[in-house]
């Protein structure tokens, strides 16, 4: 006789009602701030926003043209992009990667558009399959040699002036050095955006294993946030895998090197299960804050500033920016320099005046043309030799040559004379002037 048992009833599966769609969707957001850091990287080079002249030993910054001999102002730019660069790693991760990094941005058009090249053919009947795929290959690659000619040109465009650069371009110079780096930099563009891409952030960049280093548990980071066991509400969907263009699974770790914390995953994880009445489970987070209590945290901390640490890195990028401000805010834009040439003391011209040499240097750091008129204060008569005064100067001309320091004989008993010697640019508010000494003998032969 045997005895059957009746199967346990199965439990019932709660059918949530749909939640709303999240609020902050991030691709979108994220192909927006592509853009911008686009437009702003082609266009730096051509506004002298941020450019170096290797040629012309220039440093263009925010639209001044600086020589490398303006130690202060490159330092203390340097100095503001090395924090700014450490303060967004150790703040906000690796938002730079995903928001900001020309690789990224590149990367994902490339990947974009091979995309768009198969789904055009797709749609054409007529052609076979393996047609098809060889189609759509010329157009992807084609599409991205003029892209890769076209970003060559503007990489090149911050170490030489882009407009003799595209002299260059246009009679396919491969001789001189700019010419040949273009072209080597499209080579490189070419293979780097067909064969390599997203592998280069892991492979060649350094940028991920420094963040390694930076980061601490207050770090911003893409965190996946679930219970166990019979408590997960993950329901195995992989859709967080398969949109990651890094090829990872965010649910292992959010420390991961590859993850460069895009949100992809977590716009993903929202769309699938506030279809089914629950929120997503991965969202960015403050090391591992739980996201309901880093919603009621102060705004300072949901900016990032969660330790003293932090707060000393903003200042210390105040410093820096400071004194940037204040080294541009100072500086001349035609260099002036007045030195005396005492390898002869004096000399006693046919027409019984005396003359000093002196060493002048006038350099216009200007991008226009400018005059600069030069007098003497102190003593009589005196004058300086020049060719004519003011002088002329083009943009970026330096003039420098000895000239003599003229003036008429004064029987005063007195060998020096302590004079100044003024010189003053068309734009300057103010001379500068330099104070010097005119040597006379005591008595005229």
């Amino acid at each position: 006789m045997s005895i059957q048992t009746e199967a346990a009833p199965k439990p019932k599966i709660e059918r949530l009602p749909p939640l709303p769609p999240q609020e902050t969707v991030y691709r979108p957001i994220r192909k927006r701030f592509h853009l911008a850091f686009f437009l702003a990287f082609v266009a730096a080079p051509f506004t002298n926003l941020m450019r170096f002249d290797i040629p012309r030993q220039r440093f263009y910054f925010a639209g001044f043209e600086l020589w490398i001999s303006e130690f202060a102002i490159i330092f203390f730019a340097m100095m503001l992009l090395m924090f700014v660069i450490a303060a967004s790693a150790i703040i906000h991760g690796r938002i730079y990667c995903s928001y900001a990094c020309p690789q990224m941005i590149f990367s994902e058009w490339s990947q974009g558009v091979e995309a768009w090249s198969k789904r055009i053919f797709q749609k054409v009947k007529t052609l076979s399959p393996q047609t098809k795929g060889l189609a759509a290959k010329a157009l992807f690659y084609s599409i991205l040699l003029v892209a890769s000619v076209f970003l060559s040109f503007v990489f090149t465009s911050y170490f030489v002036e882009p407009r003799d650069l595209l002299g260059r371009l246009f009679h396919f110079d491969l001789v001189t050095v700019g010419g040949i780096t273009g072209a080597t930099v499209t080579v490189i563009t070419f293979l780097d955006f067909t064969l390599v891409r997203q592998k280069f952030c892991t492979t060649v960049c350094p940028y991920g294993y420094i963040q390694g280093m930076l980061q601490d548990k207050h770090t911003l980071l893409v965190s996946y946030q679930d219970g166990v066991g019979e408590a997960k509400d993950c329901i195995e969907c992989k859709k967080c895998v398969r949109v990651c263009e890094m090829g990872i699974d965010i649910r292992e770790s959010p420390y991961q090197i590859e993850c460069v914390h895009c949100g992809d995953c977590i716009d993903a994880c929202e769309d699938i299960l506030r279809k089914v009445g629950k929120p997503g489970l991965i969202h960015y987070a403050w090391g591992e804050t739980p996201k309901a209590v880093a919603a009621l945290e102060p705004w300072y901390k949901r900016w990032g500033f969660r330790d003293a640490k932090r707060v000393v890195i903003l200042l210390i990028m105040t410093f820096y920016l400071g004194g940037l401000a204040m080294a541009l805010s100072l500086r001349r834009p035609v260099l002036v320099e007045i030195n005396p040439d005492r390898s002869t003391m004096f000399k006693v011209l046919d027409d019984g005046r005396i003359a000093n040499l002196i060493r002048l240097k006038l350099a216009n750091r200007t991008g226009k043309a400018t005059q600069v008129r030069l007098w003497v204060e102190g003593l009589a008569g005196a004058e300086l030799a020049l060719p004519a005064n003011p002088v002329l100067l083009q943009p970026g001309e330096t003039f420098e040559r000895t000239v003599e320091l003229r003036a008429p004989f004064v029987q005063d008993g007195q060998d020096v004379h302590h004079i100044r010697i003024l010189a003053q640019a068309d734009a300057a508010r103010k001379a500068d002037a330099e104070e010097l000494t005119f040597i006379t003998p005591l008595k005229r032969k």
